[in-house]
């Protein structure tokens, strides 16, 4: 994804995404708990962005944080963007993709060291580029 052009309009990410993508990544949705696909993806390699392509998580920072969603305790250096949202009547920290701007999930200050946060993030947001392995 990272080869061709960014979507423009809201349209060409119609295009682009599958419905339930779109939901998640251009419309600030939340799969259910326990449903993602790569909740429990424990290969090296890194997490990309589901709309764009930019990498986002490197697996070493992936935890098992039991709420339901892929968790990581620290973003790849300028790889996202935090944005305060108070859209359900409490205040939270939105993550989006500093690339493509497509919503990924939040950040909570309860995750383990070194960092103490938790990036709680959906399936529907991610890709998963394996490591390359020399043959």
């Amino acid at each position: 994804m990272p080869d061709q052009p960014m979507p423009q309009t809201d349209e060409e990410w119609r295009e682009r995404l599958s419905l339930e993508r779109y939901h998640v990544l251009r419309q600030a949705g939340t799969e259910a708990p326990g449903t993602g696909a790569l909740l429990h993806n424990h290969d090296d390699g890194t997490y990309i962005c589901g709309a764009c392509g930019n990498p986002l998580f490197g697996s070493d920072t992936k935890f098992e944080s039991g709420s339901g969603w892929p968790s990581f305790y620290d973003a790849l250096e300028g790889a996202v963007t935090e944005i305060e949202d108070t859209s359900v009547g409490m205040r939270r920290v939105e993550i989006r993709c500093a690339r493509c701007n497509s919503h990924l999930g939040h950040v909570f200050p309860d995750g383990p060291a070194p960092t103490g946060q938790r990036y709680c993030m959906n399936s529907l947001a991610l890709d998963f580029d394996p490591k390359k392995t020399d043959a």
